[in-house]
């Protein structure tokens, strides 16, 4: 896609695009809008991630798709840099993860988000937090709002 930045390529992270993508995540998660993600877990999770790489500006973007039971997965970690904001970045960050979902065999993805009216656009629907899997909230216990979480949990079909 061609945009104001450049064509956008979205790729597989590599270990060359930590830093990048901690950073972008640490501007948000300064902002109070994303968990904040050590170093040491975006490298151990390197596998997780997709980025949106622009001709001009490098990497503006990053998801994680991270597997949570054989039939459902997590949207995470979505993040845009501000200067590719409106320009259709996070739209194809999110459709590139739910594209990997349904490829290798997954029914649903979710996500935990303030960003409702993005998601309902991308076909994703309100679901009540009981019907998602357990171990997601072993990361709630490192966010702000853990006691007086407001985040929405959303969810898509991908598959069969």
């Amino acid at each position: 896609m061609s945009t104001s930045i450049g064509t956008i390529t979205i790729r597989p992270a590599r270990l060359k695009d930590v830093p990048g993508i901690h950073g972008l995540l640490s501007h948000w998660a300064e902002k109070k809008l994303l968990l904040p993600r050590p170093l040491s877990e975006l490298y151990e999770n390197v596998r997780d991630f997709i980025i949106a790489e622009a001709e001009i500006g490098g990497l503006v973007g990053c998801a994680a798709l991270h597997i949570d039971t054989d039939k459902i997965a997590e949207l995470k970690a979505l993040a845009v840099a501000a200067s590719a904001h409106g320009q259709g970045v996070g739209r194809q960050l999110v459709e590139a993860c739910c594209a990997e979902a349904s490829s290798i065999g997954l029914e649903r993805v979710f996500c935990l988000t303030y960003q409702v009216d993005f998601f309902t656009k991308l076909g994703f629907a309100k679901v009540d937090r009981s019907r998602l899997p357990d171990k997601v909230w072993s990361e709630c216990i490192r966010c702000h709002r853990f006691l007086d979480c407001d985040e929405v949990a959303m969810w898509r079909a991908v598959g069969p």
